[in-house]
């Protein structure tokens, strides 16, 4: 699992470790709309967590795309971060962003569900705050509130849930779930309707969207039964509806339940969000599921494996098809197009290696893509056993040309003689598709978090 092309200076390695923000290309501006540009300068950065390392690494956007001479890592452990690493936090495990001071500087917030603090169940959410500089001005710690066994942090979001037009932070812990209400009232969770999750569930999992009301956002909650099937519910939003009429979308070894990846995105689109899910364990190798949202009701789920029609790929036990998923408009046509990461799928002889497959929207159909992996023409790396490119996804528009990008993690991926660092992949967004010209890649050991075992790339936002 040696990787090609994956180093950067000593310097720049020494810097992140530290916590300091790298000069940036270009003068930073004073406000950006975007909900995760951390330096106000208009371009989407990139979040990377690392919870074997209790790091979360971020790599500002450019015109020119990702680089590693353009990031900083933080840890509890940094100068602007509240708290102490300890080994056990699992720092990194969630990541989500918004402006959540409202200073027109997108922040970090980084779920930590292992976190330990005297008299509370485990779990924590930290929020970073973002600056013209990056992040120097500080931040704050949520911690757990009493009713739940623990790991509070598992999932987070930002978004306006209550419908009041301003947006708040929503909380997933293992077997609850929260939301605090405006003006940053963080010591007052609002705990939510939780008789529909079955008895032993652990949630690990939540997305937002307007799936059922064009101007109102909703949530999907998806985890594990106790007997191991997967769970998903969808809960309406707006006020006074905060989980009372939950709709159990699919659960057990229905393939259209997850418990392991879901996002949102408009594929026909009509305005509303449509979920997209995806079951590592569904089928043979793996399957991603999209239903379509509309007025009140969602669309009948349509299921997509490696055997269908049009998917790249044969459906093969073991590949994890679905492992991870994103959405985001990758041609600049206007629809969400489909990034699915199969982390175990085997590459000509060699097992484990991975590969992500780009999967193009026609009106909200899936018949149409390509396969990428360490093997692809242009992509640096060499595929070998256990890498597990496409542990991770995410779409984003990182170069602000109006086409998303796509990120890819391999949790496995070894550097030199070192088991396991991990590294990420960038490749651009075109009007054909994604290519892999002028294609980058960086690892956990360029950002100082390299040592073995550290699964650099877990988590991309």
């Amino acid at each position: 699992m040696r990787a090609r092309n994956l180093a950067v200076t000593a310097t720049v390695a020494a810097l992140a470790a530290a916590g300091l923000t790298l000069p940036l290309a270009g003068p930073a501006s004073a406000a950006s709309t975007l909900k995760d540009d951390f330096n106000g300068d208009g371009y989407r950065d990139l979040a990377i967590g690392s919870p074997h390392t209790n790091s979360v690494t971020v790599t500002f956007g450019s015109a020119s795309g990702l680089a590693a001479n353009q990031a900083t890592t933080l840890t509890q452990n940094s100068r602007q971060v509240p708290g102490v690493t300890e080994p056990e936090d699992e720092f990194g495990e969630n990541v989500t962003t918004g402006d959540v001071n409202r200073d027109g500087y997108a922040d970090l917030v980084v779920g930590a569900p292992g976190e330990k603090v005297d008299g509370k169940p485990s779990g924590a959410v930290t929020i970073i705050w973002g600056g013209k500089d990056g992040f120097h001005d500080g931040g704050r710690v949520v911690t757990s509130p009493a009713d739940t066994t623990g790991r509070f942090g598992e999932a987070t979001v930002w978004t306006d849930f209550d419908g009041d037009g301003s947006q708040q932070l929503a909380v997933v812990s293992g077997d609850n779930w929260w939301y605090y209400s405006d003006g940053n009232e963080f010591e007052r969770p609002l705990g939510l309707e939780v008789d529909f999750i079955p008895e032993g569930t652990r949630l690990d999992g939540m997305v937002a969207g307007n799936f059922k009301q064009a101007d109102g956002i909703s949530l999907v909650l998806y985890g594990e039964r106790a007997d191991g099937g997967a769970w998903t519910a969808h809960m309406n939003g707006g006020a006074g509806d905060y989980g009372y009429n939950a709709e159990i979308l699919g659960e057990g070894d229905d393939p259209t339940a997850t418990r392991d990846a879901a996002t949102s995105g408009d594929v026909n689109g009509d305005g509303y969000a449509d979920l997209i899910t995806g079951n590592a364990r569904g089928g043979k190798g793996g399957s991603v599921t999209v239903r379509l949202g509309g007025d009140r009701e969602f669309g009948a789920p349509t299921t997509y494996h490696q055997d269908s029609a049009g998917v790249p790929g044969t459906d093969e036990t073991g590949d994890g098809f679905g492992a991870s998923v994103s959405a985001g408009d990758v041609t600049g046509d206007g629809l969400a197009d489909l990034a699915v990461g199969a982390p175990g799928e085997t590459v000509g002889a060699v097992a484990g290696t991975g590969s992500v497959t780009f999967l193009k929207s026609s009106g909200g159909h899936f018949t149409s893509g390509k396969s990428w992996h360490q093997e692809t023409s242009g992509v640096p790396g060499v595929a070998e056993p256990g890498d597990h490119f496409g542990t991770s996804v995410r779409l984003k528009d990182i170069n602000k040309n109006g086409k998303a990008d796509l990120a890819a993690g391999a949790t496995g991926e070894d550097i030199d003689t070192t088991r396991d660092v991990g590294a990420v992949w960038s490749l651009r967004g075109t009007a054909t598709g994604l290519t892999s010209s002028y294609a980058t890649s960086f690892n956990g050991r360029d950002f100082g978090v390299g040592g073995v075992d550290a699964g650099f790339g877990h988590t991309l936002r």
